[in-house]
């Protein structure tokens, strides 16, 4: 299989369309109207943090967020790690998703919550800045392309290393944490490769860029546990759940670097990412170098998951998804 080239690597939707509305401390308000001060502390300091949700427009005609309520919960979790108290309850905020994607009458959408300080002081001790509480909906297609879904990517194992345990708050989705990512996705691009793998400080493989990871080998699923500073994947524990349910062993376990070139199938999964394989890692082709049997079994479920089957009104999983 050739290799594919930079211009793939980099063609990724990140151009986005204004929308009508936006969702910012407990009103709808249009989109221009969404600015803040230069001196608002999140944008210094990074203390803030944020969710990626989608809305998919399902095989029956109607649209459904997919885990809304286990996103909005990690995103408390997340404020809670940062010490920030949200002004607003889970269900309001749960509200402010669905409230948000009617007023722009958008049946599919990317959501982005953020919860971050606001102006009035700066300095790292700064306790008083407001906390703002905003939504924001967009077309966002898929985060690695479409061939990379349907034929996989290239990667890269990063120079960045994922922070440790108690250096970095890995369980929280945290503004400041993603420098860490950006700069090591950056890297990847720049080299010729769509997405960069991070290991641990004790070398042991962690989480892509902005995805959980997972392996196959000899029939069975292997991924970092939670234990390994990775964050705690709202798709990734779909595609345990789904794996277990289609009767697949999945482990969650360490492994190192040279295990995930000799894996027989490698995929990524993220709300953004989605299912994506991987068919190449440090220059190295990974199992028969396209999209595994089993890699393609996960991501048909999970698609049927978040999107129904032709044919058929009863979900495989009503209990994730929210009605629009």
């Amino acid at each position: 299989m050739p290799a594919q080239s930079y211009e793939f690597a980099m063609a990724q939707p990140s151009k986005l369309k204004p929308t009508d509305k936006i969702w910012l401390d407990g009103a709808l308000v249009p989109f221009a109207a969404a600015q803040f001060h230069l001196l608002t502390h999140t944008l210094h300091y990074g203390l803030g943090a944020f969710e990626g949700i989608r809305c998919y427009k399902r095989s029956d005609g109607k649209s459904a967020v997919f885990r809304l309520v286990e996103h909005i919960d990690r995103l408390f979790e997340s404020c809670q790690i940062c010490t920030i108290e949200v002004p607003f309850s889970r269900d309001q905020v749960v509200q402010a998703c669905l409230e948000t994607l009617r007023a722009n009458k958008m049946a599919e959408a990317y959501l982005r919550p953020i919860v971050f300080l606001g102006d009035g002081a700066l300095g790292l001790g700064s306790l008083d800045n407001p906390v703002r509480v905003a939504v924001a909906v967009y077309e966002w297609g898929a985060y690695l392309g479409e061939e990379g879904l349907r034929r996989g990517i290239r990667a890269k194992v990063s120079s960045f290393v994922r922070g440790g345990l108690n250096s970095t708050m890995s369980k929280g989705k945290i503004c400041g944490q993603y420098v860490n990512s950006v700069l090591a996705k950056r890297e990847a691009l720049k080299a010729g490769y769509a997405e960069a793998i991070l290991l641990d400080t004790n070398g042991q493989v962690c989480e892509a860029s902005g995805e959980n990871l997972f392996i196959v080998k000899k029939g069975k699923l292997r991924t970092p546990p939670l234990a390994s500073a990775i964050l705690a994947g709202i798709t990734r524990d779909s595609v345990i759940q789904i794996a277990r349910k289609e009767g697949l062993v999945v482990e969650e376990t360490t492994f190192a670097r040279d295990e995930l070139w000799t894996a027989d199938e490698v995929f990524l999964c993220g709300t953004a990412a989605e299912i994506t394989p991987v068919w190449e890692i440090d220059d190295r082709v990974i199992g028969a170098g396209e999209c595994g049997p089993i890699t393609r079994r996960i991501q048909d479920a999970y698609f049927e998951a978040a999107k129904g089957k032709v044919g058929s009104e009863r979900p495989t999983h009503p209990e994730w998804l929210s009605p629009l």
